[in-house]
C-alpha cells in the first residue's frame, strides 16, 4: 500500500507541475516532450501545397509582457529571455509541431496555428523575427517567434508544420539549421529594390470629402504589396489569382543577393479612394491584408 501511495503522489506532483507550466501561456506539452514529429504530435490531416503559404513579413512590434518572463525554470533549468534579438545567430538542430498543437495558445497568448509561419524558441523576446536556414539543402524562410521551447535534447528552435514543411524536413522531424534573428527597419531598406513604407495616412477624413480626383490623389509609384516569398513559384501564384480580380498591373519583383524574396505589388494606384477599394477587394475575395508601399 505505501508503494502505491509513493506512485500515485509522484504521478500527482508530475501533474501539477505540467498544468501550472501550461497554465503560463505555453504550449507545454509540445515543450516537455520536445515537440515536432513522433513525440505523440503529427502532420495535418490532409496534405498542404506550402508553395502558396508566404513567410512571415518583418514588421515592428512591442515586445510583449506575455510569454516574456525572466528569469523562467523548466524541468530544473533555468533560461533568461534576451532583452533583444538584435545581432543573435544560432546553429543547431530544429524541430516541429503541429496538429497536437494546434489551436492551443503560445506562450504569448496567440492560437497556435501549424498553418503559419511562426516557430518557439527558449531565449529570444516574444514577438521577434528570424530567418531559419536549412543546412542540409540550402532552403531558407522567415518565421515570427510567438512561443517557447523546445525544452527537448539539444533542440535549438520548434518551427510550425508548414515552415518545417518548406525546409524540407517535416517528413523527418529534424534538421541542422542556421538561426540569425531580423532587424524589421533593416529588412524594409535592406536593397535598393526595397519599396519603402508610405507612412502618411492612407484614409481620407470623412468630414472632408473629396471634391475632385486631385484631392485623392496619391504620391507616384503608390502600390499595395500583398505577399512575399521565398520561391518565383509561389509569388507567381498569387499574382495570377490577384490579376484575375482587378485591371491593376500585378508585379513580381526579385530582391536580395543570397537571401532572394519574391514580392508581389499591385499597382501603381494613384488615387486614394481607389486603393482603399482595391484594399477592401482583396481583402474580401483573397482574404489579404496588403499594405501601402511607396517607391
Amino acid at each position: 500500500m505505501q508503494t502505491i501511495s509513493n506512485r500515485l503522489l509522484a504521478l500527482l506532483a508530475l501533474t501539477i507541475v505540467a498544468a501550472s507550466f501550461q497554465g503560463c501561456g505555453g504550449t507545454s506539452g509540445k515543450s516537455s516532450s520536445g515537440g515536432g514529429y513522433g513525440y505523440g504530435d503529427g502532420p495535418p490531416p490532409k496534405d498542404v501545397d506550402v508553395a502558396n503559404i508566404p513567410d512571415a513579413v518583418p514588421k515592428v512590434e512591442l515586445i510583449t509582457k506575455a510569454g516574456n518572463k525572466s528569469p523562467y525554470e523548466v524541468f530544473g533549468k533555468t533560461y533568461e529571455v534576451l532583452p533583444s534579438s538584435h545581432g543573435f545567430r544560432q546553429q543547431g538542430t530544429a524541430s516541429w509541431y503541429g496538429n497536437k498543437f494546434h489551436g492551443r495558445n503560445t506562450s504569448n497568448g496567440e492560437a497556435y496555428s501549424m498553418y503559419e509561419m511562426t516557430a518557439a524558441h527558449k531565449t529570444l523576446p516574444i514577438p521577434c523575427y528570424v530567418r531559419v536556414t536549412n543546412l542540409e539543402n540550402g532552403r531558407s524562410v522567415i518565421v515570427r517567434v510567438n512561443d517557447r521551447g523546445p525544452f527537448h535534447g539539444d533542440r535549438i528552435i520548434d518551427l510550425s508544420y508548414v515552415a518545417a514543411k518548406k525546409l524540407g524536413y517535416s517528413d523527418r522531424g529534424t534538421a541542422k539549421v542556421a538561426v540569425e534573428a531580423i532587424d524589421p527597419l533593416k529588412y524594409q531598406n535592406n536593397s535598393i529594390e526595397e519599396p519603402q513604407i508610405y507612412r502618411q495616412p492612407s484614409v481620407i477624413p470623412s468630414a472632408q470629402p473629396v471634391a475632385s480626383a486631385d484631392d485623392a490623389s496619391m504620391p507616384k509609384d503608390t502600390f499595395l504589396q500583398v505577399g512575399a516569398f521565398s520561391t518565383q513559384l509561389a509569388a507567381s501564384s498569387l499574382s495570377q489569382r490577384v490579376q484575375g480580380i482587378t485591371d491593376y498591373p500585378v508585379i513580381v519583383r526579385q530582391q536580395g543577393q543570397s537571401n532572394i524574396v519574391y514580392k508581389v505589388l499591385v499597382g501603381p494606384v494613384s488615387d486614394n479612394v481607389k486603393l482603399l477599394d482595391l484594399r477592401n477587394l482583396l481583402k474580401q475575395r483573397e482574404n489579404i491584408s496588403p499594405f501601402v508601399v511607396y517607391e
